[in-house]
């Protein structure tokens, strides 16, 4: 019997492996600069900028937000623009360097949108 791979646990794993501490290069944000980690759900996406070391979120945003309106526009369009709405929220803040935390998922579609959205609205990393 051949058996399913459970993608999301594979990602889990992906996702522990790169926020490992004994890994030479981890992942962890700092308040000056905090660590932009991605959630995508078949649905949704969510992303929030973290203070790692303070253990709390400073800024989130996703396309659930109550006064965020994504009617008519793709899964796609709607990460660059929680992209684009959490530079925004963080440039209020005074935050304008972030590490990206992709959450294990692959650098590509929604998550690249995210991304390039956060970056066109002035956020770097």
């Amino acid at each position: 019997m051949i058996k399913r791979e459970n993608k999301n646990e594979a990602r889990r794993v992906r996702h522990r492996r790169m926020r490992d501490k004994r890994v030479i290069f981890k992942l962890a944000g700092t308040a000056a600069r905090p660590r932009l980690n991605v959630y995508r759900s078949n649905a949704h996406i969510y992303a929030q900028l973290i203070d790692d070391e303070a253990g709390r979120t400073l800024v989130s945003s996703s396309s659930v937000a109550k006064d965020a309106d994504f009617s008519g526009k793709t899964k796609t369009e709607t990460a660059a623009a929680v992209g684009a709405e959490l530079a925004k929220k963080a440039a209020k803040l005074k935050i304008k360097d972030a590490v990206f935390d992709r959450g294990g998922y692959l650098y590509t579609g929604r998550v690249k949108a995210l991304a390039d959205g956060a970056r066109q609205a002035g956020l770097k990393f």
